[in-house]
Order: structure tokens, then sequence, then C-alpha cells
């Protein structure tokens, strides 16, 4: 449920700068820059005075003391972090390194062995082979024991790191972290390589290395900040910024590579590329693999050695949509199962098989769907649980796991993320103290729905490329600094079609009142209801590339329906007459379909054999026999509503249509049906009734259905659709989704035989 706030229509102050479209203006002056400039300075990064490092507290000593190890000829020894935010940290320190003449190599933790942080078993070879200073990047800020250990060899630690300070700092040469800053400061808010960056640029400025140049490394930068969501204020937008324009001209032969397989092209590279596209193909490599080649990807001219590691990152990226989309589905099924645990503030859930790589992604997309915080843990049998969590603005999920600090083996975070390790005996116990912490954390506040604010209500004829090219110089987007939303009022749904590699974003064609066409993408809309009617419609709006040609582009928000009128619907008392064990049940239906007023609802094979009617032909009737189970409670509670029986007949015969192979077949004998005799017009509604599914099920059918080759969808609206014979074959779409198609039967056949056994029968 989505909760809509209108614009603030008065602002007590005049736009900062002239010529600016009046939502631009808005967007500056709610941000505080009021001044020309402000403005300037936030708009234009060549504009923009950066902080000096040495604000950082600790980056002078940190820097004096790896100074110290170049002259002394001392091995230094890198230590990471595996995801985007640690790779690009570990190569922007060890490329400057190296820069100024140094005897350094690196280590970053193999996820499956390691997990975070620096471990004494890892440190202890990396001491006996000669380290004498090791640097972290993007982690060490709990790593109190391992320092001491390192100081007993004789060997000294610098921490650079981001996340949230614990109680008691180690006792290391220097802290970097800009968690020690006032939160105000323009430095506050860098990611891990933010402030890698920083120190190398102090370095830099010291030694004045020949022909190395600070700037060489904001194109990593760019990449760790968005990648970690780093807040996008003061120096954090700054670096992304010019960072952005480093990598759109990238000279390093892995990122070009990386661009070329993710089908961007460098010219019209923009964060969204890096949070999505990008970031996702190196995280992939730190989730499921060993990160530590990174390095080499990130900075060998070898071509030879990039195409290997390149390949390697696209099986990997390939390997970790799947079973983010495992995971996903398993997790699904554990609250349709302990639908109570929604009830919660925090969203608790583990299994054993998880892989540990993704369950930090699929916390994130329940977070998405649910607007509540969530942890997902993977249990193997014997060993302790390791998980991750995800939370929403307002709520310091690391704070609240901190709480529970005495029944953890381990934990760290910032507000927004944590990993966390636990005795797997003790879940429950932690499951049920964490959620009274957020309780009492939360106060009064819901967590049970999204609330946004509308920036501005326009008519679609201005959402142009005009606006969209002055709201682009708001950009980088991200937190902190997020898209304006934009919001149009009465329109009608024309049409809409499936695109993506897995059909899973949805391209709509939408009209207003004033004949008005517009195009939206709706991102991973493809299982979503469709809008249907008049609604009122929440989106962004970017400038974009389509085959060279500059173009406005509509993103999907959110709908809410226009109610032109209020249905009032008329209770009455239902009798209920139960014959789901009846011995002779086609017998005993000649009986009672005798009854004056009286209809048959089967679908499926169940309707030819009954003469049944289905669920888009029944008419209101003071009886209605329930002969085949329906798909889903929801379309037994909208059928009763519409159909309005004083007595309800119940047979309760199973269909037969849950068999994923059956099922296909006979959709495909529908479709069929429906070019040679109907010109290829059919409905959703209409499919999933002759097949006794849900019109989820139907929709993701057609879309396996074309994968094959068999049919092409040319044209479809919320439930209309027109079909042809042939299309084009995508053998990589078959398997996701078979998959998807065999979950979803199988919510439906749980939900057939929970009907058919349950004792009595109670509708609320």
């Amino acid at each position: 449920m989505s909760k809509w706030i209108d614009p603030v229509v008065n602002l007590a102050s005049k736009s900062p700068l002239p010529g600016l479209h009046n939502i631009v203006a808005k967007a500056l002056l709610q941000k505080g820059l009021t001044t020309k400039d402000a403005a300037r300075a936030f708009l234009d990064p060549n504009i923009y005075l950066p902080s000096p490092a040495q604000d950082l507290p600790g980056l002078a000593t940190a820097a004096d003391r790896i100074l110290h190890s170049l002259r002394a000829s001392e091995p230094i020894c890198v230590w990471g972090d595996f995801d985007v935010d640690g790779q690009t940290s570990t190569t922007v320190l060890v490329q400057t390194l190296r820069a100024l003449g140094a005897d350094v190599r690196y280590h970053i933790p193999v996820r499956k062995n390691e997990s975070h942080g620096v471990n004494k078993a890892n440190l202890e070879p990396i001491i006996n082979n000669g380290a004498r200073l090791i640097i972290t990047c993007d982690t060490g800020i709990g790593a109190n024991e391992p320092v001491e250990y390192a100081r007993s060899r004789g060997v000294d630690f610098v921490i650079t790191d981001h996340h949230d300070l614990p109680a008691e700092l180690p006792n290391a040469i220097s802290v970097v972290n800009p968690k020690l800053l006032p939160s105000s400061h323009p430095l506050a808010t860098l990611a891990g390589v933010g402030v890698a960056y920083k120190l190398a640029e102090e370095l830099i400025e010291q030694a004045q290395p020949d022909n190395f140049l600070a700037s060489s490394l904001l194109d990593l930068t760019a990449m760790g900040q968005v990648a970690d969501l780093a807040l996008l204020r003061g120096d954090s937008r700054y670096l992304v910024q010019k960072g952005l324009v480093a990598l759109r001209n990238t000279q390093r032969l892995g990122l070009r590579t990386l661009l070329e397989l993710a089908e961007v092209t460098p010219a019209h590279l923009t964060e969204e590329h890096i949070g999505f596209m990008l970031g996702p193909r190196l995280n992939a490599l730190g989730r499921l693999g060993d990160a530590n080649p990174i390095v080499e990807f990130l900075t060998t001219s070898d071509p030879v050695r990039v195409h290997v590691l390149a390949t390697q990152l696209e099986g990997l990226n390939t390997q970790r949509k799947l079973l983010c989309d495992q995971v996903y589905r398993a997790a699904e099924a554990q609250l349709r199962e302990k639908p109570e645990l929604l009830i919660q503030p925090v969203i608790v859930l583990s299994h054993p098989l998880w892989p540990g790589g993704v369950v930090g992604i699929v916390a994130s997309q329940l977070v998405e769907r649910y607007h509540k915080p969530a942890i997902l843990l993977t249990a193997p049998n014997g060993e302790a649980a390791r998980g991750s969590a995800r939370s929403i603005p307002g709520l310091n999920i690391t704070e609240a796991i901190s709480a529970q600090e005495d029944i953890l083996l381990g934990f760290g975070g910032h507000p927004m993320a944590a990993g966390l390790a636990l005795v797997a005996e003790k879940l429950p116990e932690f499951r049920h103290r964490l959620w009274e912490t957020v309780n009492k954390m939360l106060g009064d506040r819901i967590l049970d729905e999204t609330t946004f604010k509308i920036d501005a209500w326009m008519n679609l004829s201005e959402a142009n490329l005009d606006l969209a090219e002055q709201l682009e110089s708001l950009s980088p987007f991200g937190p902190g600094n997020e898209k304006p939303i934009l919001a149009s009022r009465g329109l009608h749904l024309k049409s809409s079609t499936s695109v993506g590699k897995n059909k899973e974003h949805l391209k709509l064609t939408i009209q207003d009142d004033q004949k008005v066409l517009q195009q939206v993408l709706w991102w991973n809309g493809g299982l979503d209801e469709l809008p249907s009617g008049k609604f009122d419609l929440a989106y962004t709006l970017r400038a974009t590339n389509w085959r060279g040609e500059r173009q406005a582009q509509l993103e999907f928000v959110d709908f809410r329906v226009v109610e032109t009128e209020k249905l009032v619907i008329k209770t009455k008392p239902l009798e209920i007459l139960d014959l789901r064990t009846c011995e002779d049940p086609v017998k005993r239906l000649r009986i009672e379909a005798r009854q004056a007023d009286c209809q048959c609802w089967a679908e499926g094979i169940e309707k030819k054999r009954v003469d049944g009617k289905d669920r888009n032909e029944l008419i209101p009737s003071s009886t209605l026999i329930l002969w085949s189970t329906p798909p889903t409670g929801d379309e037994l509670k909208a059928t009763l509503q519409a159909v309005q029986p004083q007595k309800l007949i119940i047979f309760g015969i199973d269909p037969a249509a849950d068999e994923p192979k059956a099922f296909l077949e006979r959709l495909a004998g529908l479709v069929k049906y429906a070019i040679k005799n109907k010109s290829g017009l059919t409905g959703y509604v209409e499919l999933a009734a002759a097949t006794a599914q849900t019109v989820t099920s139907v929709r993701l059918g057609l879309m396996w259905l074309s994968s094959q080759g068999q049919l092409t969808i040319q044209n479809q609206t919320s439930n209309n659709l027109l079909l042809s014979v042939g299309g084009t074959v995508d053998k990589a779409d078959t398997g996701l989704l078979f998959s998807q198609i065999m979950t979803v039967l199988n919510e439906t056949a749980a939900y057939r035989k929970q009907f058919q056994k349950q004792s009595g029968f109670v509708l609320d």
C-alpha cells in the first residue's frame, strides 16, 4: 500500500538561478541551496570546492606511516572487501602504492571461507611472508583482536573504513573513518572507496609521482560510491559527478570491456548503469567466487587476461540472477506458510541451503516489496547462521542488531545494511528480541506502507525532453538526492508490452483526456497487475538516448485507480452445503442443479464434463454450485462477491490443472484455437478460466511459449491480447520461466489441497 503526499505549493523564496524550470528550482531550494553560488556548486562539480583530505581524522597520520614504509622499502599489504566498494577501494590503494614505488600486495577475503572483516587465520601468513604494514579499506573498524595480534608481531595497522563505529576503536596506528566527523561535514557520507581516494590524494600530493594523478582514480571511485549506495551529499556527490565523467572516458581495458558486455554506450553512461548493470557484475564475483582477480582486471592492459576474467564475470552474474530468483521464491513461500512473520516489524528468515552470497540481494527485494527491514540468513546444519540485513530510511538496523550483541558471534554495518552471525540454535531468541527492540525504536511509527512525496502534478504533454534535460542537471541521483517524482491525473492504459531478456519489464502506452500519448517503462513489472479504468500515475523523468536519438523517458513509480463511483455490496446470510465427501458427486450434482435460479461454477476440463460456467460467465443467482476447486482464495471471494448467492453448494473437485506440462499443453491449445478461430484475439482472464488457473500463471505460460518460438504477443492491455503464430526462440529464458511456472502452479496446488482436506468450511 502506498501513500502519496502532495507537493508543497508555496516556497518562500525565488529560484536561485535564472532560467530554471520551477521543479528544478524547487528541488534546489528544498536542499537549502538558496544562493546562486550554492546552486551552481551543486550543479557543476568544476565549481564545487572539495574538502582537504586531511579533514578526515587520522588521515595525516595514516599518510605519514605509509610514506615511512615507502622510504624504508617495507612490504605493505592492502586488505579489502569483496563487494564493489571493497574491490574498488583495494584497487585505488594498490594502484597508488605501485605508482609510488611500494612493495605492495593485497588480500580480499573469499566470502565463502572468510566472510567480512580481518581474520587472524589469513592475517598470519601475510605477516609471515614479510608484510610490515597492513592497510585496510572498506573494512577493519571492528578488527580489535587482529590489530592486537599484529602489534604482537611488530606489524602496524592503518584502518580506512566507513562502517559504523564500535564502542572501542582498534588500537591501530591510525583509524580513518568519516563517521568520526560531524554528520554535517562534506566528507561524512563517503563510502570506503571515497576514503581510499582521499588517502590516495594525500599520498600523491606529498610524494609527487611522475605521470600519475589522483584524477586517474575517479572512475573507480564513482563505481564504488554508487554501488555502495553512499549518500550523495557534499564530497560524496562531487566524487560521483567527476567520476562519471572519468568513467565515460576511462582508459581501463577492464572497465571498457565491462561496458561492452553490459551493452552500455560510454558517452551515455549514468549512475543507474553502475547500480543496475556494472555493479552487479562485479558484485557477483565477490559473492559467488574469489574477488582478488578483480584488482588485475581493473589495472591490467593485457586483453587476453581481461577477456578471461570478463567471461568469468558474465558466468557468475548469470548464476547470481538464478540463485537470487530461487532464494526469493523460497523466502516468499516461507512467508505464505507463516504469514504471522509479516505482522512483525522486521522480516527474519533462514534456510540451511541458501547461498550466503545472494541473501543480501534478496533481503533488499523483500524490503522493496513489504516496506519493512529484512534479514536473511543461511544456516547449514552444524554451522553458524550467517546473513545480511537491509533496512528502510528511519530505522538504523545495525543499532537494532547491536542490542542483541550478547547472543551474536559477530556483526557490523551501517544504518541501512548489516551483516551478522550467530549460533543457529539462538535464531528464535534473536528473532523475538530483535522484534522487541525494533518496536521500541519505532514507537508509534508504522512500516507497512510506502510513503513518497509528489514533487509536481503535470499534464502528460509537459513531461517532455526539455524538462527531462533540466532534471538531469540534478543528477547523479541516489540516496540523499532522489529523483523528483512527477504525477499526472486521469490516465488510461492503451497497451502494454513485455520487454527485457526475461520479459520481466513492461512498456506501457498511456493516454490522458487530451489524447496525449506517452510511453512508460515499468522496471520489474512483468508479473504485476496492470492498471485498469481511469488512474493517476506517479513517475520519474530522465533524458535518455535510444539509437542515437535524445528523448524523454518516463519511468513507473506507482499508480492509483480513480474511483468514479463507490460500489455498494449487499451482504446476505450464506447457507453452505458441504458435499466434498459425496460418494457419487456427478449424480448428486444432477439433483442439486434442479433448484431454481441455480448455476454451476466449473473450470478447465471439468467445465464441459458437467456443463458448467467459468468465472467470467457467472451472473448473480440465489444458488451457486462450486464444482471445481478455485485456484486461489481471492478468486473464490471475488466470485462470491459478484454472484451474491444465498446458498453455496460445495463439491470442490480438483480440476487436475496444476501439472506444468499439462497446463502448458492446454494453454498452447487454447492459443492455437484463438489464432485460428478468433484472429488471435483473447484475454488473460479468459485463458485463466479455461485453464482453471490464475492470471499470473497464464502470463508466465504465454511468456514461456513465446520463448519457445511458438507465439508472438503482438499487443496487450490489462486483459486483452493479440497473438500470432511463431516468433523468436530464446532458450536462455526457458529454464527460468519454467521454474517460475512450477512455483506458481505449486502454490495453486497447495491451495486446492488445503481446500479439499480442511475440516468444515468457513467464509470470512
